[in-house]
């Protein structure tokens, strides 16, 4: 199964799975983007999430787009319909939050990595920014 890690700047590995099903659009073009290196904030408004909104530009249409995401779920704004306040943003719930627009909820983190990834949301919010890369892997299942 195809999927993809954030690699922190002490080089711990997070896996996440994608919404292959749910979003195979979202999915397959966001591993064509891979990899890539931001710094990533904490949100101000939205509750537990890292995010960035300097993605690389992808041109993708709504898909299994909520405000409403899990803890662990992985989201991308879409470029369409045009109104959307979250395009070319890429979000990270490590733990309870609503989006302020819909955005396509597209991955989640694998079980195992779970800790690891509240870890290092609660290290952004405490601790400031954060440069991560993200890369495609292939996850066994």
């Amino acid at each position: 199964m195809k999927g993809f890690k954030i690699t922190t700047s002490n080089n711990q590995e997070i896996k996440f799975e994608l919404y292959l099903d749910a979003a195979p659009v979202t999915s397959k073009a966001f591993v064509a983007l891979l990899p890539f290196t931001r710094t990533f904030y904490h949100a101000r408004v939205s509750g537990q999430e890292i995010w960035i909104d300097d993605v690389p530009q992808l041109d993708i249409i709504q898909e299994n787009a909520s405000i409403f995401t899990e803890p662990g779920e992985v989201v991308l704004g879409p470029s369409k319909p045009a109104r959307t306040k979250t395009a070319n943003c890429f979000g990270i719930y490590y733990g309870d939050g609503k989006g302020l627009d819909a955005c396509n909820i597209f991955a989640r983190v694998i079980e195992s990595d779970r800790q690891k990834l509240i870890d290092l949301g609660n290290s952004i919010w405490k601790n400031g920014t954060q440069e991560l890369t993200i890369s495609a892997i292939e996850i066994d299942k």
